[in-house]
């Protein structure tokens, strides 16, 4: 009988005892839903049984691949439900899901059907059906050329298109009752662990609201973000115009030698929506301050420089500054509850400084700005003078920009707020989404491998920090935002992907990232590569791949 260490006590099972079985004795003890387990450093779905000894830890959806893994079956089950539903119908219709927006789900129904509210009560009741009936979800490996012709008997032309660039001579696929899906990741055992979630009707299309990793029992209501979706509903369009939906479709554009033609779309029509931008500012007449915000790796420094280009077409003279300049002197910077200085809080800003000295150059005055020295920790002048004149505006780059709090002295009509993110619209295939956070992690380990020598293991091991900030301080604010521009490139993780995979390659197995190294690495072999030579010099890619024009 294998023996396992829970919780540092040990206990024995039979062998090919299923790991759902022994969770259930230990799911009391837990607030969020046992999901998965690790053996031996190793995580495994629940349906799979303990053949030998070792120390166990189970993973609930409080945390990242829990969750990722309820997310996966729900939107498994909506799939099914959507067929479900049509199949009597006899159209060909499939569900596709384009974005996330927080929890939420957007998602399309393609084929002649018309979605309405009374379409989506009947999607959840149907997924309700399958969550009260605890169906399992059996997941077998096929021959790769098996499983594609699978999918194109299922009319998913779009795996079929997926697994052509795949190397594996192996693919995982999911049953549900019949139903053959592939999903990029682990799943549930069964349909009954899916019980917090809404559908709803939106925009023509579904939403499917689903609980929060950080509050996973409870459902919160959806809330509207109506300046992200319209964000993300453009990038979809720009996709769809160059005839990139999927992962598959990339990899068909470049192998096809569509590359050079992509980028320089893509670049034009990235270009063009930062123009806009200009062009709004521009037409508001009293603005002063506009503030760029965005979380971790959005490629704020370059767009600000992308959008003092755009703004000297239109007569305007713009001078960067960065937030991070008005820091405390380190003796004043908050501590975390780790002992750490926290210069992720607002209270790490000396706002009393900032808000004086840009209400001075408000009124005219001039003013010696200040440049935060890292190493001195402390606030240094370096007969950096300025004034603003009549046509003068301020860039402002800091995390904190779109808070009021951080800008309170100063008037709003001279302000403009723009929120920055990398937002994914481009999927592995029609039912697996890109999180925007793997592409900004991807882009800070490239980026901070170049500029400041951090391994891969440093990086991975601060980012759970980066993000609980940016849920803090940032996303609360993306909405008040007067423009939001998505720095996402859609060819741009097959051109990171070269930079990537030796960094996550040295992560060794020993070391607590190794897990998340390896996920990323499997993410990675989705993509064809391909290398920087037509990447233009302005591109916000350069800002993590390097070779840029602004300096970085």
């Amino acid at each position: 009988m294998p023996t396992v260490m829970i919780g540092g006590v040990m206990k024995q099972y039979a062998k090919g005892t299923t790991f759902e079985a022994i969770a259930k004795e230990y799911q009391a003890k837990y607030n969020g839903t046992i999901a998965l387990v690790n053996l031996n450093g190793k995580m495994k779905e629940l349906s799979k049984k303990l053949e030998k000894d070792g120390a166990l830890r189970f993973i609930t959806t409080a945390e990242s691949s829990g969750h990722n893994a309820y997310t996966r079956t729900a939107l498994m089950m909506m799939v099914k439900a959507v067929n479900n539903i049509l199949h009597s119908s006899g159209k060909e219709v499939h569900l596709r899901i384009e974005f996330a927006m927080g929890n939420a789900f957007f998602c399309t129904v393609h084929g002649g059907i018309r979605v309405t509210p009374d379409f989506a009560g009947k999607v959840e009741q149907e997924m309700r059906s399958m969550s009260e009936k605890s169906i399992p979800i059996i997941k077998k490996t096929y021959p790769s050329d098996d499983a594609r012709e699978l999918f194109r008997r299922q009319g998913m032309n779009d795996k079929e298109k997926l697994f052509h660039f795949r190397r594996g001579s192996t693919i995982n696929v999911y049953n549900l009752e019949g139903f053959y899906d592939y999903f990029y990741g682990y799943m549930l055992p069964t349909t009954g662990y899916v019980t917090k979630f809404a559908v709803q009707e939106y925009h023509g299309g579904l939403i499917l609201n689903l609980p929060p990793q950080d509050n996973p029992t409870e459902l919160e209501p959806f809330v509207e973000q109506k300046s992200l979706f319209e964000q993300l509903m453009l990038s979809t369009e720009w996709g769809a115009l160059m005839g990139i939906s999927t992962v598959g479709d990339l990899n068909k554009s470049i192998c096809s030698g569509g590359l050079n033609d992509m980028i320089l779309v893509q670049e034009a029509l990235q270009e063009r929506r930062i123009g806009d931008i200009a062009e709004m500012i521009y037409n508001r007449k009293n603005v002063k301050f506009i503030l760029v915000a965005g979380p971790s790796s959005s490629g704020k420094t370059t767009f600000s420089h992308r959008l003092s280009v755009q703004l000297r077409s239109f007569g305007i003279r713009p001078h960067i500054i960065s937030m991070d300049d008005y820091f405390l002197n380190r003796e004043n910077t908050p501590i975390d509850i780790d002992g750490n200085y926290n210069f992720d809080v607002l209270e790490a800003l000396d706002l009393d400084l900032f808000n004086a000295d840009m209400s001075d150059l408000l009124e005219g005055e001039t003013i010696e700005m200040p440049t935060f020295d890292f190493k001195a920790g402390k606030k240094v002048y370096k007969g950096r003078f300025l004034k603003l004149e009549s046509k003068d505006v301020l860039i402002i780059e800091g995390i904190h920009g779109l808070n009021p709090k951080a800008t309170a002295e100063l008037p709003d009509e001279n302000k403009f707020k723009i929120y920055i993110s990398a937002m994914t619209s481009l999927n592995i295939d029609e039912h697996n989404w890109i999180p925007s956070r793997d592409v900004r992690l991807l882009r800070r380990l490239v980026r901070d491998a170049r500029t400041r020598g951090n391994t891969a293991q440093i990086t991975l091991n601060g980012w759970r920090k980066v993000v609980d900030a940016e849920d803090e301080f940032i996303l609360p604010y993306q909405d008040s935002a007067d423009a939001v521009f998505n720095s996402l490139l859609i060819y741009e993780l097959a051109v990171i992907k070269q930079f990537a995979e030796p960094l996550l390659f040295n992560v060794s197995q020993n070391e607590p990232e190794f897990y998340e190294a390896k996920r990323l690495l499997k993410f990675l072999e989705y993509f064809v590569g391909v290398d920087t030579a037509s990447v233009p010099n302005n591109s916000l890619c350069r800002e993590f791949v390097g070779g840029g024009c602004f300096g970085l």
